[in-house]
């Protein structure tokens, strides 16, 4: 599995204290040093069924700086998987992308529950 976060988030160590706990093994990623591309994201979002709304990090000061409440319903699916693409901090976190389509974005023990154990 591919745990992608950021390390000084508290719902990330959270998570990563969840899948210690539950010996679930993964590879970390850094979601600033190694951001997801335009291409793994569009794959995680299709591999998860969830609206893109939900892979933006819409509590986060970028996406308010940047104003995208109100730009993200007039752009193009394609034009916010690119701007995901270009910032982590944007990008909501924790991701788990695992086997048989299974992608967690955020950390919802109920729901990590339900997918994992």
């Amino acid at each position: 599995m591919l745990f992608v976060n950021y390390p000084k988030c508290s719902t990330c160590r959270k998570a990563k204290n969840w899948l210690d706990e539950h010996g679930i093994e993964y590879e970390s990623r850094h979601i600033i040093d190694d951001n997801p591309s335009s291409e793994e994201l569009r794959e995680w979002w299709g591999m998860s069924d969830l609206p893109l709304k939900r892979f933006f990090n819409t509590s986060g000061m970028k996406y308010r700086e940047l104003k995208l409440k109100d730009k993200l319903p007039d752009m193009s699916e394609d034009e916010q998987l690119d701007l995901l693409a270009t910032d982590g901090m944007l990008v909501k976190r924790p991701i788990l992308v695992g086997d048989d389509d299974v992608v967690l974005v955020g950390f919802k023990i109920k729901e990590w529950e339900e997918k994992l154990l």
